[in-house]
Formats: structure tokens, sequence, C-alpha cells
């Protein structure tokens, strides 16, 4: 049974009051009352399911609009023309002074059944995620600037490990150096055990390479026989 044909069959011949219906049932009182009004202004009709669509639509484009529509679209595409909704708006435009929305007028030719959607395409490379294999075979590290709700500003040293996505270290400080960072990844490999490669950017925290140099973090991942890794320059994909 219709919830709305038991609710009102409960109150009327039961003598079940509003508020309780609508309690146990876990609606308002107005939408019983009106129900109630329907039922008694149009018996069985008035609890029928009614759409709760718009009865009239302000925006919608005009019937003769459609049409102008539909047949510049036929008319362009044999003539061997393009015929996408943007170039369709730019001809109403000139012929009569106004046109609907680009997105108006491809709905419309998508109504009409004359333009088949298809979904964005992507590359195949999009699709694949970049995880390593086994925990522990790789830690990406990045220091994120942050500021506090005082206003104070901060840099935060995360590492991550790349199989699970675990945060090993997460660390907060006023300002980073390559000292901090040695430290952290030393704390982290303490308590989570030694990656197999460690993956940065190029910041002056994580390489000196290219000065000709090392940081704290490079000398202990050589001493420890941990790849070090780094993106390509302005190249944060990862």
């Amino acid at each position: 049974m219709d919830i709305g044909r038991y609710l009102v069959e409960a109150h009327l011949r039961e003598g079940r009051s509003v508020g309780e219906l609508a309690a146990q049932h876990g609606i308002h009182r107005s939408w019983l009352y009106r129900l109630l009004a329907r039922y008694r202004a149009e018996g069985e009709a008035g609890l029928v399911r009614r759409s709760r669509r718009a009865h009239t639509q302000p925006h919608a484009v005009a019937d003769e609009v459609v049409e102008r529509i539909v047949a510049l679209r036929r008319e362009l595409t044999a003539e061997g023309l393009d015929a996408g909704a943007l170039t369709i708006q730019w001809h109403l435009t000139e012929r009569a002074g106004d046109a609907p929305s680009a997105s108006a007028i491809w709905r419309i030719l998508r109504r009409r059944g004359l333009v088949v959607p298809q979904p964005r395409k992507r590359p195949l490379s999009a699709t694949i995620r970049f995880q390593a294999e086994l925990p522990n075979e790789c830690w990406q590290s990045d220091m994120t600037h942050w500021a506090l709700a005082d206003g104070r500003a901060v840099e935060i040293v995360n590492f991550i490990d790349d199989h699970s996505r675990f945060c090993v270290a997460s660390v907060a400080l006023p300002v980073t150096s390559a000292v901090d960072v040695g430290r952290i990844f030393q704390d982290a490999r303490l308590r989570y055990g030694a990656p197999a490669a460690v993956l940065t950017d190029n910041g002056c925290i994580y390489t000196a390479t290219h000065r000709g140099g090392k940081v704290v973090l490079q000398t202990e991942l050589e001493r420890l026989g941990i790849r070090d890794k780094h993106a390509r320059p302005y190249h944060p994909q990862t």
C-alpha cells in the first residue's frame, strides 16, 4: 500500500493523530495535512503521486527557436560545414540577433537525436595509478606551506609510503632546513624501517646536486644504501 494512502486511512479510520503518524513515519505534519485536504477535495484521485516538476518553465527555449536550431543543424550538416552548438549559436545570432547558450543548443540537439554523446577521451596514462608494489619500496616526501589559526606560518614536512599512502612522518616547523629533513627521515626510519628508495622534488632541503654538493638527506641515503630519486624539475605529477 502507498504510504500516503496508509496514513490517510490510519488517520480517518483508526483515529490516529496527525502528529503521532508524522513522528512514527518520519514525515512532516504539513505534508500529511496537505494529503488529507487533497483526499477530502478529490477522493481517491487526491492520493495519486504527483510530479514535483514545475508547471511552467519560464526559461525554456521557445518552440520556434528549437525548430530553427534543428533546421540549422541539418542545413550545415548537408553543406559539409561544422554544425556544432557554438556554430549554430553564431548563425542564430547573425540571423535573429539573439540565441540560446551553446549548452542549451547542445541539449536540444541531443533530445532530438541529432548528436551522440561521447565520453571525453583521456590518455591511457591517466588511468594508471602511480603506486609501489610493496610497503617500504618507496617513500615520497614534500614540504607544504601552511598558516595556523593564529596566523603564524609553518612548513610541514611529510613522508608517505608509496604503496599504502600511509604517512610515516608529518612535522610542522617555523622554517625547514636540510638538517630538519634528515632528522625527520631518521626518526621515521627507526620507527617503520628503512625504505628501498626515497622520491622527492628538487628543493634545496632535499638535494644540492645542482650546486655540486649534497644535503643531509642525500648523505644519509647514500650511507644506508637507499636509492635517492628526484622528480623532473617543473614536473610535479608525482
